[in-house]
């Protein structure tokens, strides 16, 4: 093979690639766990809509179709936007995924780029809540579900104590942040679920390598971890082994008895 042609094999193997990964950007799973949590009580949990990561992407009408919901918290876990997304679109967004229920939202790293205000704005015009450093009952009853999310680091801004002073002991808590770094914050506090995006599951990975962890789903003893590889991408919009995704999230409360038994 000479060596034109080799570099024409090679530049077309490439644009191949290439081509795969960008497509595979522009697709996003639709995960759903399901998962038992130990509390005081039985009863049923919330269910929840999951999403980070969004940055430059619309919401599809076919994503929400395929959700379905209602969903007793919609949960956007950072970066909705970054710098240049326009604010129609952030808007957009917002309004297609308040439709599958309650929307409660955290900030991420970029999502201050488009500016603050903007971002309260949005939320609030569609009834939503912005956690930062607070906590929202989800549902009550023999057992109450707590949300409880975080600013994000990169505000120098959070505060765990701050985020975590309405809930009681007994509670189910339901913790959010944008960084899974926030989690090794938390002390002595230990959620039933937790929840992060940011890593974006190394976004480009090469087998089990990349620059970040990929996303995981962890259910053991009554705990639950969630960290997802989010649905947009950041600096290109390509992916490779770690595939965009949202989450549907179904918890039951199931009443563990002092001498551990079920």
């Amino acid at each position: 093979m000479g060596m034109k042609t080799a570099a024409t094999v090679l530049a077309a193997t490439a644009g191949t690639v290439l081509a795969a990964m960008y497509a595979s950007a522009k697709l996003a799973l639709l995960r759903k766990h399901e998962a038992v949590i130990y509390t005081e009580h039985d009863g049923e949990g919330p269910d929840i809509f999951f999403i980070s990561d969004i940055h430059r992407r619309r919401i599809s009408r076919k994503l929400i179709r395929k959700a379905g919901g209602p969903f007793d918290a919609v949960i956007i876990g950072g970066d909705l936007a970054e710098g240049g997304v326009p604010e129609d679109r952030i808007r957009r967004n917002i309004r297609r995924l308040s439709g599958l229920g309650p929307l409660y939202y955290v900030w991420g790293n970029n999502d201050r780029e488009v500016g603050e205000g903007l971002i309260r704005s949005a939320i609030a015009d569609v009834g939503g809540s912005v956690l930062d450093n607070e906590s929202a009952e989800l549902l009550s009853g023999p057992v109450r579900w707590m949300l409880v999310g975080t600013d994000d680091l990169s505000s120098f801004n959070v505060d765990v104590e701050k985020a975590f002073r309405n809930v009681r002991r007994g509670d189910a808590v339901i913790f959010v942040s944008h960084s899974p770094n926030v989690f090794d914050m938390l002390g002595s506090r230990d959620p039933e679920l937790r929840m992060a995006g940011h890593t974006h599951g190394g976004q480009i990975r090469l087998g089990r390598f990349g620059m970040l962890e990929k996303g995981r789903f962890r259910s053991d003893n009554g705990k639950v971890e969630l960290v997802s590889n989010g649905y947009g991408t950041s600096l290109v919009p390509l992916r490779l082994g770690a595939p965009a995704e949202s989450h549907i999230i179904r918890l039951r409360a199931i009443k563990k008895h002092s001498n551990g038994e079920l």
